[in-house]
């Protein structure tokens, strides 16, 4: 019974946190920069708008799957309720920062859909900001919370451009 609540509230707090972070961060501020309107791409409009597509569609696949597999370790990706271990399976086994990456595709293929300089302005700020909150606050924590575990995941997974073969520790 312990683990069935456990489990319920890391999909709670994970869900909870997916609006709090990624909804505010590539939802709402974008909608806000934009009020989501499109552009006119004129001639180029078919093969922008798709790219532009698949750039959200597959960033927000990747973001929802990464945030399941915290819920399914029985935590969640915020940083005040963690997992009990360090998640390494499904997509953190090609990169280790795919939420970030999935954020900022979310972002980017909003500035293409919506042809807004702003956007890709904002996705650079939303970048440099996310790298500074990897380096200084989740690195050292994740090394502190688990030792040569993740100095060894660390060192087999890049953080920011995707290793075309799973890693398997």
């Amino acid at each position: 019974m312990a683990k069935a609540a456990s489990s319920v509230r890391a999909w709670i707090g994970t869900i909870a946190f997916l609006f709090l972070a990624p909804g505010i961060v590539a939802g709402l501020i974008p909608w806000l920069i934009t009020g989501w309107r499109w552009h006119d791409w004129g001639e180029a409009t078919w093969i922008v708008v798709s790219i532009a597509w698949v750039a959200i569609v597959v960033g927000v696949a990747f973001l929802l799957y990464a945030f399941a597999l915290f819920a399914l370790h029985q935590g969640t990706p915020a940083p005040v309720a963690p997992t009990a271990t360090l998640v390494v399976t499904g997509v953190y086994r090609f990169v280790r920062n795919p939420m970030y990456l999935a954020v900022l595709a979310i972002i980017l293929g909003q500035a293409l859909l919506f042809g807004s300089w702003g956007l890709v302005l904002y996705a650079a700020i939303v970048l440099a900001a996310v790298v500074t909150f990897v380096k200084l606050y989740e690195e050292p924590t994740l090394t502190e919370t688990y030792g040569e575990q993740y100095l060894e995941y660390r060192r087999n997974v890049p953080g920011w451009w995707p290793r075309i073969t799973p890693w398997r520790p």
